[in-house]
């Protein structure tokens, strides 16, 4: 007699087993979301550092646009600091421009007055310039962060860079603001093209770390 013998059925996994597939999936699915997000990291942060260089150069040519057009004359000053902000008048369009930077909170502001060619109305601007709470709102946010900053001028017949104030030249995040009363209108004598530097030194503090740019005024001679 012959006994026939029955397939088996097909044997399927084990619960340990399906346990053990997951459990390595889990593990690969991890280490790939490592790889996935350091890249994505590394990505974020280039593109963070590549905004940041390109709104410094762009803060930097402004600098430089800003120093290159100085206008002497008898309404204001052509360029004048003070510890807590750069004061200059500059040729724009038809008129003459004065424009403001200045460190607040860590952050450094530009401020420019309306274009004018008439001495009263350019010295009007002046006056109000040295009271940052009448400006604030018109001023625009260069760079949202900046712990210090320091000017220098290079005057003629000297050798090196000296302060471009009176009393120590670094201005304090803090720095104390002119009253707001009794403020006086430029010197018209200060707008002599002799008293123009040779050069300006701007020393900035930023995250990425200290810079330093030197813009010629005018010729040396």
């Amino acid at each position: 007699m012959v006994r026939h013998h029955l397939p088996l059925p097909p044997r399927g996994f084990t619960l340990v087993e399906v346990l053990v597939a997951l459990f390595i999936m889990a593990v690969l699915a991890g280490m790939a979301w490592q790889g996935i997000d350091g890249l994505v990291r590394t990505r974020d942060g280039a593109q963070a550092n590549s905004e940041a260089s390109l709104r410094l150069g762009n803060v930097l040519a402004q600098w430089e646009q800003d120093l290159a057009h100085l206008q002497p004359g008898p309404a204001a000053p052509a360029l004048k600091f003070d510890g807590a902000a750069l004061r200059m008048t500059r040729r724009y369009g038809e008129g003459v421009q004065l424009v403001m930077w200045t460190l607040q909170d860590q952050k450094l502001y530009r401020w420019t007055s309306p274009p004018s060619s008439r001495v009263g109305e350019l010295q009007e601007w002046w006056i109000r310039s040295q009271q940052w709470t009448a400006v604030q709102k018109d001023a625009l946010v260069m760079l949202p962060q900046a712990s210090a900053w320091q000017v220098y001028f290079f005057q003629q017949g000297d050798n090196n860079w000296s302060n471009a104030q009176s009393s120590g030249n670094v201005n304090a995040p803090n720095a104390p603001q002119p009253p707001a009363s009794g403020a006086s209108a430029p010197n018209a004598d200060d707008g002599d093209d002799e008293t123009l530097p040779i050069g300006v030194r701007l020393l900035l503090t930023v995250p990425q770390g200290s810079l330093t740019r030197d813009i010629q005024v005018r010729p040396a001679g």
